[in-house]
């Protein structure tokens, strides 16, 4: 990792012991992190990929993305072919390939909290605009601007959109998307969880003051808990990578973490260890280190 123009190995930092217990599971981050800036997976990361499963280390990836959006590495899993999606509002089967995803558990947000954080917001942030990200389905506010690589299947207030008895009521709701055109990203973050309070749980993994708000238990770290003890795999046997707020707590739950490269300072804080930047592969480069390393 480029660090005061110095590079660095895919290492532990100094103050913290290298850990012992044999990893069975790897939960990796995808954009910013398993991902190059081309959104393209590297020939060495698959092949990365593919020995740890073959060592019987499972891969999960543990992403904000929805899962129609997971396309990009449908191809790439293995074994049990699971993904966490939307910062663990659902659990996701991608054995079907692209667009025969499967939902195999969905966190939700409940609508009494999400009307709570939209009001509450408008009135901290004047500005706020917000989209809805529901399972099978992607909502906006007329005035929220075109972020994502898809067109709104309908255009109302977040108001209307998260009417109990309105026209999106029998799907689920995964999370908020809340916009404001000129705060710092960081500041927008640290007002709305003061503002919002534990009605909601809200990060942030865009460069753009975009948050991204779950239900209040819901996070990364959670939902990779509840899988990894569905499979009776320890918090010390998880190796975890990450670039962003979002991948904070999954970072500071894990056994071993790592920040990338070119990671937040707040990741770069939270991980145990650092690798190299998204693009010079730094998932792979500990990968191999750690298949290297099996007895």
């Amino acid at each position: 990792m480029r660090d005061n123009e110095r590079v660095t190995s895919a290492t532990r930092q100094p103050e913290t012991p290298a850990s012992t217990v044999p990893p069975r599971l790897i939960a990796t981050d995808l954009d910013g992190t398993l991902l190059r800036d081309d959104k393209s997976v590297s020939p060495r990361t698959v092949a990365a990929l593919a020995a740890a499963e073959e060592a019987g280390i499972e891969v999960f990836f543990v992403t904000g993305r929805p899962a129609r959006w997971m396309d990009v590495v449908s191809e790439h899993v293995h074994g049990h072919g699971l993904a966490i999606c939307g910062n663990g509002a659902a659990v996701v089967d991608l054995h079907g390939g692209p667009g025969t995803h499967r939902f195999v558990k969905v966190r939700e947000l409940a609508r009494g909290n999400a009307l709570d954080a939209v009001r509450l917001l408008r009135d901290a942030a004047p500005g706020t605009v917000y989209a809805i990200e529901q399972t099978y389905g992607f909502n906006q506010e007329p005035d929220y601007p075109k972020l994502h690589m898809e067109i709104p299947d309908i255009l109302l207030s977040a108001e209307e959109l998260l009417d109990p008895s309105g026209p999106l009521a029998d799907e689920p709701v995964l999370k908020i998307l809340a916009f404001h055109p000129t705060l710092d990203p960081d500041a927008f973050l640290t007002l709305a969880r003061y503002a919002l309070g534990d009605r909601v749980n809200v990060t942030r993994s865009s460069p753009s003051a975009l948050l991204e708000i779950s239900g209040p238990d819901v996070s990364k770290a959670s939902t990779l808990a509840l899988c990894c003890a569905e499979r009776g795999v320890s918090h010390e046997e998880v190796v975890a990578f990450g670039d962003m707020p979002n991948d904070v707590e999954m970072l500071t739950w894990a056994g071993r973490s790592y920040a990338m490269g070119n990671a937040h300072p707040e990741v770069v804080s939270a991980a145990s260890g650092r690798t190299v930047a998204n693009n010079d592969d730094g998932v792979a480069v500990v990968i191999e280190e750690l298949l290297g390393r099996l007895p």
